[in-house]
């Protein structure tokens, strides 16, 4: 049966914590000092079959397994596809290495100058600045990532980011991810995104996190009070399924919106959580009740050993298709495989435009009915503040104009610029 979480004692029926107040189970130390790590330990809330328990046994001889009491306790017991059974509970399936399996399926090692950093797009760059979670999903890119650093090593690496990032002019945005960037310490957390701030070039900084909805007693004032000091700063998150929307999480939510910082959502589609129209559909709006925009939905990517993740592309375009006739546009995602080896985030969609003249288009919509929209006469489309704003971005790409030179008949041919 489903957990009912609107009590705030609702975790009290498993018998482990029977005798936990409440003020002990919304307290993060606690949350954090009694997480389950074993098998043993799991089996003292969870039933698990002999498959299962061997199965586990093996899994975790190759990645790491933790999980929180709270998304623990969020376990449907009677349900072995559980949505959150299914996303934190490891099984032997995933010794299995298929064909397609890459141990760095995003290329993010080529692209890495200095140690947790990844700059693969010309303007921003992806900080790695935590390995450690709260939860380890099982679907996780970057299980190939050593674990718990001193946090001696860690001031250092960072400080080797952050020198990295004075120097190259270019860098106008950053994201904190890991790991999960709220598991810092939170001075170190500051140190960080204080450091980012100061650098004159950055624009933005986004923290990436997925403790409001795995373990969303991390959310604390004190947390929220740092970021907000460091405007502008945005909250990328990361809830999978409705079910983890529960008042916790949404309160988590309520205290970063309210600080001033923007929320966005970035899902994974995964085979039997959320891969119906349906349970997407109702992902998305229950994240807008909350105040988080569904941001991104991601095909699962190619790592090892989680082929049974694994949606077919055309499992993802039916949901959008739905989604694109069923509801609002703020709650539309966008659908993107971030291609192996490196080629960055790819937006795909069902396919709308039937047809593209000079003079009109056909598209149709989610029903299939077809419209055609002409183009006006009037087509110079040049802005008169157009070189201004280009003199005042030196750092923008050359290949932007090349581009161009390429729509307007100046050039024939456009040549990849390959890296050495």
């Amino acid at each position: 049966m489903r957990v009912d979480t609107s009590k705030p004692d609702y975790y009290k029926h498993i018998p482990l914590w029977k005798n936990v107040t409440v003020d002990e189970w919304n307290d993060w130390r606690w949350q954090l000092k009694n997480v389950i790590t074993t098998v043993e330990g799991l089996e003292k809330v969870l039933k698990l079959s002999d498959d299962e328990r061997e199965g586990m046994r093996r899994a975790v001889e190759v990645s790491k397994f933790q999980i929180t009491p709270y998304y623990l306790s969020l376990i449907d017991q009677d349900n072995p596809d559980c949505p959150i059974r299914l996303q934190s509970i490891p099984q032997g399936r995933e010794l299995n290495k298929a064909a397609a399996d890459i141990r760095d399926p995003l290329g993010e090692d080529a692209d890495s100058p200095v140690p947790r950093l990844v700059h693969r797009y010309p303007d921003r760059v992806l900080f790695l600045a935590s390995e450690v979670c709260s939860v380890y999903c099982r679907f996780c890119t970057r299980k190939r990532m050593v674990l718990n650093k001193t946090s001696s090593q860690l001031s250092k690496e960072h400080d080797k980011v952050l020198s990295y990032i004075r120097k190259h002019k270019e860098v106008r945005d950053v994201i904190i991810s890991g790991g999960d960037a709220l598991m810092l310490d939170p001075k170190q957390l500051e140190k960080t995104v204080a450091g980012l701030r100061a650098i004159p070039h950055v624009e933005v900084i986004r923290v990436a996190s997925r403790t409001p909805c795995v373990f969303p007693q991390r959310v604390t004032q004190e947390i929220v009070d740092i970021l907000k000091k460091y405007q502008p700063v945005y909250f990328m998150t990361h809830f999978n399924h409705p079910y983890e929307l529960t008042p916790a999480a949404r309160e988590a939510c309520s205290r970063i919106v309210d600080a001033g910082l923007p929320m966005m959502n970035q899902s994974v589609l995964l085979r039997k959580i959320n891969s119906s129209p349906y349970v997407m559909k109702k992902l998305t709006h229950e994240l807008l009740k909350a105040r988080v925009k569904p941001y991104y939905i991601y095909q699962c990517d190619l790592a090892v050993g989680i082929e049974h993740f694994r949606t077919p592309i055309g499992n993802g375009l039916r949901i959008m298709e739905y989604l694109r006739g069923h509801t609002s546009g703020i709650a539309l995602p966008t659908l993107v495989v971030d291609a192996p080896g490196g080629g960055g985030k790819i937006p795909i969609m069902p396919n709308y435009l039937l047809t593209q003249t000079e003079e009109r288009i056909v598209v149709r919509n989610y029903r299939g009915m077809m419209s055609s929209y002409t183009a006006p006469t009037e087509r110079n489309c040049d802005c008169s503040t157009e070189f201004e704003i280009l003199g005042s971005m030196p750092d923008e790409p050359k290949r932007g104009k090349a581009y161009f030179d390429l729509v307007e008949g100046r050039e024939f041919k456009l040549e990849p610029e390959i890296k050495e």
